[in-house]
């Protein structure tokens, strides 16, 4: 349905997506000329009938799981060919369009980088309030957002940006409390909700905000959530009209490559098969939880108590083993565990000029450090056990060998002969 498939189509314009590989060809399916107009993503393109159809029935299939799943106030979404920072982007740059003498995002610290450099490439600059550590746990500093909003004056804050899915010892942001500051003091709230939409725990704190106070969107990635290749995200809102001002902003066509992923996958899932995906994320989450509480047992280490994050987890690492943290980290690399980190703490990282003590921590001064493992979308019962595996192995590695056997050890490497065909490595 895109012109330049039509047999009798004659192009004579600067784009009329013409295709040189077959293989590229075959690859977007003949569909070349991207989504939307010059001035608007969501615009239908007349060259590609195709294309544009596709892309409203993907907005409308997700806009319809993010329903299903529990916020059923949402009001409009947007899939964009951008990941979760980019997009976050995107919202702050139709701030400035209705806010034009703002100058401050006020961010509740998470250390992740494209986060805070979100607001950098926006243009703005970011006022970064530290958590407050309660128990193992580091929770949102409310006393602090609303000192900084009178301080600074709410027509000079272009948003407060908060946080759903993160590495623990974070919890997710409080959200309802946030919103209801928000909308005290007229300020925009953006929620980056980067892989939060597979959490009942992260849905149901969106859901609520958006009811009790203000919430003007919340972003969240395409490949975390809905397990296709890097490169899209969904912005999504309680008010249709600002949804649509941000698919404004974006300057040009777009790929439609992310959204025909999208697309494939949703129908080839089906609501049901989502349904059932995250039912198994969060079983598989409690064995996770469960399972390194016995390795943690076994080395004189402890998971940390963080009941308000719904996706990762976190343990304690030996600190006197005398080797350096990162060597414990590579050694879990190296045995092809990815995903997991490990912080000791200490690091200091300069972005953009502002300086990160405790980089990775999400706080100037953790106690203690800690690796973390998350269970995300997908995930197996397999991949749980074998990390397991391959973790109690790496801890006695890293610690010299110190840590006598165990009945829990020595069945676990028993499994991992046969799992992994390989033995002590």
């Amino acid at each position: 349905m895109d012109s330049n498939n039509f047999h009798h189509n004659c192009g004579v314009g600067e784009r009329e997506a013409r295709i040189f590989s077959g293989l590229v060809a075959r690859r977007h399916y003949g569909l070349g000329h991207g989504v939307g107009r010059s001035g608007d993503i969501a615009e239908v393109q007349p060259k590609a009938a195709g294309s544009s159809l596709l892309n409203k029935l993907t907005n409308a299939l997700v806009l319809d799981v993010i329903r299903t799943i529990g916020v059923k106030k949402t009001a409009g979404c947007l899939v964009v060919p951008l990941a979760t920072g980019m997009s976050m982007v995107l919202c702050l740059l139709t701030l400035r369009q209705e806010r034009p003498g703002a100058k401050y995002v006020i961010w509740p610290r998470i250390d992740q980088k494209s986060c805070f450099k979100s607001i950098i490439t926006a243009g703005f600059q970011p006022i970064v309030v530290e958590n407050s550590l309660v128990g193992d746990e580091l929770r949102t500093d409310l006393a602090e957002i609303r000192r900084q909003i009178v301080f600074l004056g709410p027509e000079t804050i272009a948003a407060v940006m908060t946080t759903t899915s993160c590495f623990a010892p974070r919890g997710i942001d409080k959200l309802e409390e946030v919103a209801r500051l928000c909308e005290e003091f007229g300020v925009p709230h953006l929620i980056n909700n980067a892989y939060g939409l597979q959490s009942s725990k992260c849905i149901h704190h969106i859901q609520e905000a958006g009811r009790v106070g203000r919430v003007d969107a919340f972003v969240q990635s395409t490949d975390k959530n809905f397990m296709v290749p890097v490169g899209g995200a969904v912005i999504a809102g309680f008010d249709a009209k600002f949804i649509e001002q941000v698919g404004k902003m974006y300057p040009g066509r777009a790929s439609s490559s992310p959204i025909v992923d999208l697309f494939i996958t949703l129908l080839s899932m089906g609501m049901k098969g989502y349904k059932q995906l995250l039912t198994e994320r969060k079983e598989l989450k409690m064995l996770l939880t469960t399972q390194m509480e016995m390795v943690a047992q076994k080395h004189g280490l402890r998971v940390l108590s963080t009941k308000n994050n719904p996706i990762s987890v976190a343990m304690t690492v030996p600190s006197d083993a005398g080797s350096s943290l990162t060597e414990l980290g590579s050694m879990m690399f190296l045995r092809g565990i990815s995903g997991t980190r490990v912080i000791d703490t200490a690091d200091v990282k300069t972005i953009a000029g502002v300086e990160f003590v405790g980089w990775g921590s999400h706080t100037k001064s953790y106690p203690q450090p800690y690796l973390t493992a998350a269970a995300s979308i997908g995930m197996t019962k397999h991949d749980v056990e074998l990390f397991i595996q391959r973790l109690d192995k790496c801890l006695e590695k890293f610690k010299g060998g110190k840590t006598p056997p165990s009945d829990l050890s020595m069945n676990w490497d028993k499994k991992a002969a046969v799992d992994e065909g390989i033995g002590d490595r």
